[in-house]
């Protein structure tokens, strides 16, 4: 019977070998691939038959999400109609483990036709792709991981690992940051965290509790009490902010025994309260709140309410 702990440790020895190998073929021709991709107008055109086509999607989405726009285009769609996605401003990634494969082969004439750079990523650098490319990328390995030396199993990762050498290269090439990512991935938790303004997810508005200094600790609490963010705002005649009641400042008076129907908010209120502008990233003010320990902010913009972040809002956001 077989053992399938030894075969998947001998898989993973066999692939993690053939990885480390790699990084004698990063060379001059590695090079010449960046700079031919950077100096790209338009977008990276990834191509390849079976397994390396998969491996060509992830390759393509790679890119893509990195800084450098690309996209898959399947070789035997391209002959049909799928070449018109492709321009005389593009660069197109061609794979191909025997760098011979008859669909990529077929293109070549039409590549050379619009006169547009191609890169090869091949196991055969005497292969017609490899000598019909401006740069080869050598990806060849010795066996594969199947046993029956047939099934694409290493000779995938190899390409895969090139790949993403290739593009973080670029990444780094190009300044690409973590913003920049994140306008990539916008419904992400980096997305969320590094897009998202306090002015997006505010209350504003009539949403916003807030009553004027002249009126009563019971109005405030009427306020308090409707709008439910657990505070309200307090604003001078001429609508700036002068200062904050929260259920906190309640607690607080209590035990003072004071009438909250004459009471003045103003002698109870907290003045001087700590505030945000509206274009702050919604994860700043998160953290402003978790070092303050409270669970709304008032955003003020030139000495007036422009609106309350409370902790739930960031929470249903996703921010966190």
């Amino acid at each position: 019977m077989i053992d399938f702990i030894e075969s998947g440790l001998r898989t993973i020895k066999m692939e993690v070998e053939a990885v480390g190998l790699l990084s004698s073929r990063v060379d001059q021709q590695f090079s010449i691939a960046c700079e031919t991709i950077l100096a790209c107008q338009g977008r990276v055109i990834v191509t390849g038959m079976g397994k390396s086509g998969h491996i060509g999607n992830k390759i393509a989405a790679t890119l893509a999400s990195t800084g450098t726009p690309a996209f898959f285009v399947h070789p035997g769609e391209a002959s049909h109609g799928d070449l018109g996605m492709i321009t005389k401003a593009d660069v197109v990634i061609a794979i191909s483990n025997s760098g011979n494969t008859n669909e990529i082969v077929t293109l070549l004439p039409l590549i050379a036709r619009l006169g547009i750079p191609m890169i090869s990523m091949t196991g055969d650098k005497h292969s017609q792709l490899a000598k019909a490319a401006c740069a080869n990328l050598d990806v060849s390995v010795t066996i594969e991981a199947c046993p029956l030396n047939l099934a694409p199993t290493t000779s995938t990762t190899v390409t895969l690992v090139m790949g993403d050498a290739l593009a973080i290269a670029l990444l780094e090439a190009r300044g690409f940051n973590a913003e920049d990512f994140a306008f990539s991935h916008p419904s992400g938790a980096l997305g969320r965290k590094l897009l998202l303004r306090v002015k997006d997810i505010m209350h504003k508005g009539d949403q916003i509790p807030v009553v004027n200094a002249d009126k009563t600790l019971q109005d405030a609490l009427i306020e308090m009490t409707q709008k439910g963010l657990g505070m309200t705002t307090i604003m001078s005649d001429d609508a700036k902010l002068v200062g904050i009641f929260t259920d906190g400042d309640l607690r607080r008076i209590i035990d003072l025994k004071i009438d909250f129907a004459t009471t003045s908010i103003s002698d109870v209120m907290s003045a001087n309260p700590k505030t945000i502008p509206q274009n702050m990233l919604a994860a700043e003010a998160l953290t402003i709140m978790e070092t303050a320990s409270i669970t709304a902010l008032i955003v003020e913009e030139k000495d007036h309410i422009a609106g309350v972040l409370h902790l739930h809002d960031i929470l249903r956001a996703g921010v966190i």
